[in-house]
């Protein structure tokens, strides 16, 4: 089976599988990539041993000298199937018309998918999901993940939930992350020493129900999937990530809780709740339901006027006050300023909420700057000097708008197969590095 897949493989995937073998310096039946180079190509030899520079047949018969069942042939199978149902995903979406389908399509179109989704899922500990027959599979689950910080740096899970498209409940466990922890973040967790006492289920008897529950190919849901699925270790490659769907121009993620206020003109929780992500897991699916019953067009267009009443001030210095910086981009007392600021950093930014797209069209103009774009095409200006207030003057505050004037938040239809296409290239890529 091995050498059949292998033959059936692009040459990307294969010059992957042997850059991984490379550095992880490999042997085959006939020895290292340099050593079955020597043998191999006699008249070339190991001189250029970059597998980008060989052809599909040198980097195949390389390959298939690990076709023994032993550790090395099943770590190469689990690369070859990680890729392989990326595949699946991609040929599925490309010829499916179904609105689910198009919510996939659009979070392996965003930009940031083909960094955020590059999982070193071939390593020992990880589980690859089997896609199964994915045609014939609509059901949808969504999960989210709880994580601490423990002693050895490492964030592992202690807390996963699972809903169907009803809000049924199909996994709520409570993990034990068996090493000390340092940091349980309560307030963002909801978990306490306490929660965690006696608790035997391990990351690996989780990985088997999620394993189980997803085995024909369903659709998983939640928002910043990949951080979850990171912290499961688990490869799925048939994901619906709000936070990709709802694609903001700057390339951002917006927050789910600020999503739900916006799309379901709702609360993930009621003010004052602890913590439970049973609720986030719950509320990322009622997102997706939402897109799906009223249309994606429909959903972007109540998220798209959310942003164009805002703008986004950055770069301020860290030493000027809020009432200085309302002094400077002419803002009255009612228009919320939401600060935001980075340890040790020398700036701080804000996002600035009007009560309509207009309002803050006004506030644009009226700040007497040259007008330029950004790098994402976003209107921008750069208060490059402020004679009454000194603090400005060493650097710039740039006021930028949160939507483009001609926003298109689904990229052109001809781009879009070329633009998939490369996001699995790039990932394949990526986690050969």
């Amino acid at each position: 089976m091995f050498k059949e897949r292998l033959a059936a493989a692009e040459k990307d995937v294969l010059v992957s599988m042997v850059k991984i073998a490379q550095q992880r310096l490999m042997e085959g039946s006939k020895g290292v990539w340099q050593v079955f180079l020597n043998e191999h190509e006699r008249k070339i030899g190991a001189g250029i041993s970059d597998p980008s520079k060989r052809s599909v047949d040198v980097l195949a018969s390389f390959l298939e000298t690990f076709a023994d069942p032993e550790a090395e042939a099943k770590f190469l199978e689990k690369v070859l199937e990680c890729h392989s149902n990326r595949e699946a995903v991609f040929e599925l979406i490309q010829n499916s018309t179904t609105d689910r389908e198009k919510l996939v399509r659009l979070s392996y179109e965003n930009p940031d998918y083909s960094s955020s989704y590059s999982f070193k899922s071939y390593e020992e500990d990880w589980v690859v999901t089997s896609m199964g027959d994915m045609s014939k599979s609509n059901e949808i689950l969504a999960v989210d993940c709880e994580m601490v910080e423990c002693e050895d740096g490492t964030e592992p899970v202690v807390k996963v939930c699972v809903v169907d498209e009803n809000l049924k409940v199909k996994l709520n466990k409570l993990v034990n992350p068996n090493k000390p922890v340092k940091d349980y973040r309560t307030e963002i967790t909801g978990i306490t020493a306490e929660d965690l006492e006696g608790v035997t289920c391990s990351l690996a008897d989780v990985q088997k129900s999620l394993e189980k529950l997803l085995s024909d190919g369903t659709i998983l849901v939640g928002h910043s999937l990949d951080c979850d699925l990171k912290a499961l270790k688990l490869d799925h490659g048939r994901v619906i990530d709000t936070s990709l769907v709802f694609r903001r121009a700057d390339g951002k993620r917006t927050s789910l809780s600020d999503l739900c206020k916006v799309v379901l003109k709702r609360d993930v929780r009621e003010e004052g709740a602890q913590h439970n992500c049973l609720d986030d897991a719950g509320a990322a699916m009622k997102l997706v339901k939402n897109v799906l019953e009223k249309g994606y067009d429909e959903a972007m267009k109540v998220f798209r006027d959310y942003l164009s009443k805002q703008l986004f001030l950055y770069r301020i210095p860290v030493d000027l006050s809020e009432d200085e910086l309302r002094a400077i981009v002419p803002m009255d007392s009612a228009v919320v300023l939401k600060l935001r600021y980075q340890q040790r950093a020398k700036t701080y930014s804000a996002t600035a909420f009007f009560k309509d797209q207009d309002e803050a069209n006004y506030t644009f103009q009226s700040i007497e700057c040259e007008e330029a774009k950004d790098t994402n095409g976003l209107q921008q200006k750069l208060i490059l000097d402020q004679p009454k207030n000194e603090k400005c003057a060493s650097g710039c505050i740039h006021v930028r708008k949160m939507v483009r004037d001609d926003d298109s938040p689904v990229p052109d239809s001809s781009l879009r197969k070329r633009q998939i296409k490369e996001s699995c290239r790039t990932q394949q890529r990526r986690a050969a590095e």
